[in-house]
């Protein structure tokens, strides 16, 4: 923090003088002119260590450890009102280095100084663009300024704990969870991987602000992946996570999910593929919290309601209903956990050195707000603390932990007469169940279609004969959001957690999404890619060299 100080200041206080200028290059056939001193600069280092063991097939694959510092250096040139990062040219402000690893600030200086230096340049170079365009160009729709007026935040939080890891006991407990799929030789492919990382971020800015904050998580991934007899493939996922690798679950729970895992991917193999169907369905705790963060957390985020590429989906619907009376939707992510579960978008202070803050976006179905940055967007001008960015990318609006709940509860037991009911009202022979979804897309420009697609894992059908669920495969969500969304009509009684990763322009982040299962009177379903490839042509080898020498504790 002294090194990056002292940097900032030094660099605040020299760029844009006649000594400055002369590191921009110039033409040769003309007189060097004064040159802009920037109007903020900033330096945001990510300080990180990480162990990171893989497995499969029963072996360890990689086992390594990790120590990196990279730094971030912004710079603006201009105003609030119009700056070098306008428009299509946001990236100009950024420059991004990695740091010595260890503590030696004139080293650390003088990378911060190369830095500033090319970032400048770059910065300038930009803004003589944005001059350009703004006289070519016509009056654009939201004509907020670049950069938000924020208060300057001073915290140094306590550092994460030490990085203290086991790997011999984690490699032999990877080495276990793989061996589970031994016992399923159509499972083509496995893999178990163990993270985790302790970081500290800092982050010094030219309006004072002085923040360090620390972050700490331990996630044990697990991935199965199959293909049926007619080509298309298959895979399930398990996702554990607490703050460190103690509070990841014991061995015989990872165990009992890695066989409940295999054995459904087993019978998804053999099960029938899923036609093409427009009727009710139920989505699961787990498939409604990715269904939330797909179809309507994207577009809530604040950059998406300016510029002449973004579809706008709710920009003009602000204090108007977009979600049934008895929904309400936030953005939390100062909370640590939910009834004792972690949360993945958890964080002290966002990526511009914002603290992190609680967000009603929806409120009994009407429309309140937006995630907001330091990118101001008409009747927006501030940030409300969801500037994040992965390293090396520019802060956005994000998803931190968005939090859906209800006022129209029912059992699960309801919920799934409600859907038959539903169902058989429609004159459908059954409804839909979708108990896992992996992830999804949705599309925000304003040239393509305001649709998202979702990918669900385990669909069942829910016949209103009384036959029992049959589990299908190869089916995917489509639809457009206001649709999609507005034909929710009620809502299980407790809520599920989903916690994962998200990308976006901003790169990838972590984030949470937690919402009760929702019985949706209509939604629409196509049919996935198939595939070409047939399945392995030779039986994989036998088993029973592998299963010794896991025994042993070896690997073959």
């Amino acid at each position: 923090m002294q090194a990056m100080q002292a940097e900032l200041t030094r660099a605040m206080s020299n760029l844009g003088s006649g000594a400055a200028a002369q590191s921009v290059a110039v033409s040769l056939t003309k007189p060097a002119v004064a040159q802009p001193k920037p109007y903020f600069v900033s330096y945001s280092v990510a300080d990180a260590e990480s162990v990171n063991i893989t497995a499969q097939y029963g072996a360890v694959t990689a086992s390594n450890d990790n120590h990196t510092r990279t730094a971030d250096v912004q710079i603006r040139l201009g105003a609030p009102g119009l700056d070098n990062t306008h428009g299509d040219h946001r990236a100009s402000a950024l420059t991004t280095v990695s740091l010595p690893l260890t503590d030696n600030r004139d080293a650390i200086e003088r990378s911060l100084w190369f830095a500033t230096n090319r970032g400048y340049g770059k910065a300038l170079d930009a803004l003589e663009k944005v001059k350009t365009e703004q006289q070519v160009r016509a009056k654009e729709e939201d004509a907020s300024g670049d950069f938000s007026s924020e208060q300057a935040q001073s915290a140094a939080l306590p550092p994460a704990g030490k990085l203290d890891v086991d790997k011999a006991a984690w490699e032999a407990r990877l080495r276990e969870i793989t061996g589970v799929f031994r016992a399923y030789p159509q499972i083509i492919f496995d893999t178990a991987a163990m993270q985790t990382s302790r970081e500290t971020d800092y982050f010094v800015s030219s309006e004072g602000a002085h923040v360090s904050s620390p972050n700490q998580v331990a996630r044990l991934v697990v991935v199965a992946r199959t293909r049926a007899a007619d080509g298309m493939d298959l895979f399930r996922v398990e996702t554990f996570e607490a703050d460190t690798t103690g509070h990841l679950p014991d061995q015989a729970t990872v165990l009992a999910k890695t066989t409940a895992l295999a054995k459904n991917l087993d019978q998804l193999r053999v099960a029938p593929i899923t036609e093409p169907y427009n009727g009710p369905a139920i989505l699961s705790g787990r498939a409604a919290a990715v269904f939330f963060h797909e179809v309507l957390g994207h577009r809530l985020e604040g950059q998406r309601q300016r510029g002449d590429e973004e579809g706008q989906t709710f920009t003009k619907l602000l204090n108007k209903p977009i979600l049934p009376s008895f929904l309400s939707v936030a953005d939390d992510p100062t909370l640590r956990e939910i009834d004792g579960h972690p949360l993945s978008g958890h964080y002290a202070f966002d990526d511009e050195g914002q603290p992190a803050r609680r967000v009603q976006l929806v409120k009994d179905g009407v429309l309140q707000t937006f995630l907001m940055s330091r990118l101001p967007v008409a009747s927006f001008a501030q940030s409300n603390g969801h500037g994040r960015a992965e390293t090396g990318k520019m802060p956005t609006g994000r998803q931190g932990n968005l939090i859906v709940t209800s006022t129209k509860q029912v059992s699960d037991a309801e919920l799934r007469e409600m859907l038959k009911a539903e169902a058989k009202k429609q004159g459908k022979a059954y409804g839909l169940f979708f108990e896992d979804i992996s992830s999804g897309f949705a599309i925000t420009t304003r040239r393509s279609p305001q649709a998202f697609q979702v990918i669900p894992l385990v669909v069942y059908r829910v016949y209103v004969d009384g036959r029992p669920d049959e589990l299908v495969r190869g089916v995917s969500i489509v639809g457009t959001p206001q649709a999609a969304l507005n034909r929710i009509v009620a809502t299980g009684n407790h809520q599920d957690i989903f916690n994962g990763e998200c990308g976006a322009e901003s790169g990838t982040i972590p984030v949470s999404a937690v919402a009760p299962a929702m019985l949706v009177s209509e939604i629409e379903t196509q049919r996935q890619s198939q595939g070409t490839a047939r399945p392995p042509i030779v039986e994989p080898p036998p088993l029973e060299n592998a299963t010794t020498a896991v025994m042993k504790g070896g690997a073959q």
